[in-house]
């Protein structure tokens, strides 16, 4: 079995690989952590911006948990991504939280649902929840689906797994 993964060693090398990658590739930043940072509560933004121009003409996309909600820096760094073509999409851990991030209006959503929820739901505030299409469907991967890189209003619900499975969301 070949690995997708690419190694790189710095965020030039990260950079420079992205912008290797053949126009239209989905690729994602990041199985593991976050946007680049120097305090771990602020996104740096120089370099979010040189991996969203990196990313120019591919279908790049990443998760965040920085705080969008108050810090307005973020939100502005998040949606600027977002605009120019880097899906960042926020992360919930509740529903009730998925609303507050798409209050922001800066990037999609997307929450951890409770581990038996397989079939669309909906937020407190009526929000539409869709189950990720690649945990419901055989036929269906990451690498198929592409939803994650999309901007789009339907916030994504992935099904709890590992050690947030045996909690009730």
């Amino acid at each position: 079995m070949i690995s997708n993964r690419i190694p790189v060693y710095s965020f030039k090398d990260l950079e420079r690989t992205i912008q290797q990658l053949p126009e239209g590739t989905l690729w994602r930043h990041n199985q593991a952590g976050d946007l680049p940072s120097d305090d771990k509560r602020n996104i740096a933004r120089d370099r979010l911006r040189n991996l969203t121009a990196a990313n120019q003409g591919r279908r790049g996309f990443t998760y965040t948990h920085f705080d969008v909600v108050k810090n307005k820096a973020n939100r502005a760094a998040v949606r600027e991504a977002n605009a120019n073509g880097f899906t960042v999409n926020l992360s919930a851990d509740s529903l009730e939280e998925a609303d507050a991030l798409a209050d922001t209006n800066c990037g999609p959503v997307t929450v951890v649902v409770s581990s038996d929820q397989m079939t669309n739901t909906h937020t407190p505030a009526g929000r539409t929840v869709v189950i990720c299409p690649a945990r419901v469907r055989n036929d269906m991967t990451c690498a198929t689906c592409g939803i994650c890189a999309a901007q789009r209003k339907a916030i994504i619900g992935f099904p709890a797994l590992g050690p947030k499975k045996a909690v009730k969301l």
